[in-house]
């Protein structure tokens, strides 16, 4: 498939006599012309790190948008803008199947004052671009037709079955099967799976609570509550290219979660709990019983399907902890989610312990987020009552209520140890 696309982008480059790029429809690059100028014009800012990054950057993305790409079923002329890196015109041609945009032809237009390419060229070079859609729409429902044998993945018991739902996949996907890819769960979901997701081999709709991992009915691999998950197969090139494909995933979520989503497939950990809201003092374990939010959890890439099972696990568990703490962003990968990593494999109700089950109740949630923050502070009061904004004094009175409620002993490790799991796990609820 990707070598149809560069012969018809070469087709292109010949037709108009310079050198094409091809971009679906979020700015990922598929492929390009060649170039063989000696016009330092002919390689701005914007075209050398579409090549070399294989996407554009949201402000660029937004400058070329502005002109009505998206909308347009001719080529569209966009101007020079050297604040944007942009040192030349571009000549766009919309990549279209029945009406929906599938992705951009780039071309650099003449400079000012000499002839561009002729209407007839233009034409000839629309029909191909025309063409090129067919082979992006096939490709986007390849992957929704995928879905069944995706979901039999997802959904298998153990055993015999799973491995032959795991071949079946396989099969299906050919030679791409044996490639990297990694797994993406998004939930709470509203209904049926998208038409397409860039960079996505396969989705599918699957239960949060049961038939996620395990045996059928297991809500061991439960989300945080039930209803539905969507499920995303997401193709990877390299390691390097789970960055730029969780900005499709990101914009899955609602328009007010993307910022904080896109910095996490791009930043640090610190980087996105600098994006995302902090709880606040008053909120404790409970917090998470308000309406639930819409996450994304991102598994460790796999090459090949054999390990496609776990890789699920890891991305349901992601997008667990990722209710759990918001400051892990709308998109928490599974590398990142730190002590969630353990407390995500634990049983379906993991705080019924006798110890932390009365410190739980909401009429103690205040003395449950002081515990909390206290054992995030690992035991040093001084931050503890900075953090929460109340006097030293005040948080002792309250560490020894908890003492009184749990029977547990805060100067001890052990007693320290599980009453830190119980309360970070009943996240997870």
């Amino acid at each position: 498939m990707k070598g149809d696309y560069q012969d018809l982008v070469d087709e292109i480059s010949a037709l108009l006599g310079a050198p094409a790029t091809l971009e679906n429809r979020d700015f990922r690059l598929i492929a390009f012309g060649a170039h063989d100028s000696d016009d330092d014009l002919a390689m701005d800012p914007v075209r050398t790190r579409s090549i070399l990054t294989r996407q554009s950057t949201a402000a660029v993305r937004s400058w070329f948008e502005g002109f009505g790409i998206a909308r347009a079923t001719g080529p569209v002329r966009i101007p020079a803008a050297p604040d944007a890196g942009v040192f030349r015109g571009r000549i766009c041609l919309p990549v279209r199947f029945r009406g929906i945009v599938q992705g951009y032809v780039w071309l650099l237009d003449q400079e000012p004052g000499k002839p561009g390419p002729d209407p007839a060229a233009l034409a000839a070079a629309m029909e191909v671009a025309q063409r090129i859609g067919v082979l992006l729409a096939e490709e986007a429902k390849a992957g929704a037709d995928l879905s069944r044998e995706f979901q039999a993945v997802l959904t298998a018991g153990r055993g015999w079955q799973q491995d032959m739902a795991v071949a079946a996949l396989r099969a299906a996907l050919g030679p791409g099967g044996d490639g990297l890819h990694a797994a993406v769960c998004v939930a709470p979901w509203p209904g049926e799976a998208p038409a397409s997701v860039p960079g996505a081999a396969a989705v599918c709709v699957v239960p949060r609570r049961g038939g996620c991992a395990g045996e059928p009915g297991d809500a061991s691999a439960a989300g945080p509550a039930g209803g539905l998950a969507l499920a995303v197969l997401l193709r990877l090139r390299s390691t390097d290219a789970l960055a730029p494909a969780l900005t499709a995933v990101a914009r899955l979520l609602p328009r007010a979660a993307q910022p904080a989503a896109a910095a996490a497939g791009a930043g640090s950990a610190a980087s996105r709990a600098e994006a995302a809201p902090a709880p606040s003092a008053g909120a404790g374990p409970a917090a998470a019983t308000g309406p639930l939010r819409m996450t994304a959890g991102v598994a460790d890439p796999v090459r090949g399907l054999a390990e496609l099972p776990a890789a699920w696990e890891q991305a349901v568990a992601a997008a667990r902890a990722a209710v759990a703490e918001p400051r892990l962003g709308p998109v928490a990968q599974w590398s990142q989610i730190g002590p969630y990593r353990l407390l995500a494999g634990l049983a379906a109700d993991p705080v019924d312990d006798p110890a932390a089950r009365t410190l739980l109740a909401p009429a103690h949630r205040e003395l449950a987020r002081t515990a909390e923050v206290f054992l995030d502070c690992a035991g040093q009061a001084g931050r503890a009552a900075a953090a929460l904004g109340i006097h030293r004094q005040t948080l002792y009175y309250r560490l020894g209520r908890v003492e009184q409620l749990t029977g547990l002993d805060l100067d001890a490790g052990e007693d320290r140890l599980l009453l830190h799991m119980a309360l970070k796990a009943s996240r997870l609820a």
